[in-house]
């Protein structure tokens, strides 16, 4: 029987500033496109998150959580910008907005702490996070709203 070959997830730890740089944008670009599926691909199979006041464990429960995360936080906007790294740790500074179903327009913001695998997987990610209610004239992130399938 032949041995599973490990799929790797570049670029791949230890970071360096480009690397770290690199991690982050595919970052953001994946969470843009608001597809579950495609985003929880990047954790490892046990991954574990604090998102606010939510514990989450393994990618079954970071699909279900990123559904319900974006029924509620309706076109959904994100930036993020390298903030430290280390061997196999990043930590970003993020903002991101959205409205809710009646309208109101918020811009959430804070940080992520993230530790990689040393295949590239993300295995833990801890974000802090606060809410500021906004007028649609203050938004800062007007590029055009990608198609989203499968939501």
């Amino acid at each position: 029987m032949k041995p599973t070959a490990v799929i790797s997830r570049p670029p791949l730890p230890p970071f360096t500033l480009e690397t770290a740089r690199q991690k982050v944008q595919a970052a953001e670009d994946a969470w843009n496109s608001r597809d579950p599926e495609r985003i929880a691909q990047a954790y490892t199979a046990d991954t574990e998150w604090r998102n606010r006041a939510e514990f989450l464990q393994g990618r079954a429960e970071v699909v279900a959580f990123l559904r319900r995360k974006w029924q509620r936080e309706l076109d959904y906007r994100l930036r993020k910008e390298l903030w430290a790294f280390t061997d196999n740790r990043i930590a970003v500074r993020f903002e991101y907005e959205w409205h809710d179903d009646s309208g109101q327009w918020f811009r959430s913001h804070g940080n992520e702490n993230w530790e990689f695998d040393d295949q590239g997987y993300m295995r833990q990610r801890f974000a802090s996070i606060n809410d500021v209610a906004i007028s649609a004239a203050d938004r800062k992130f007007l590029w055009p709203r990608p198609a989203i399938a499968n939501l």
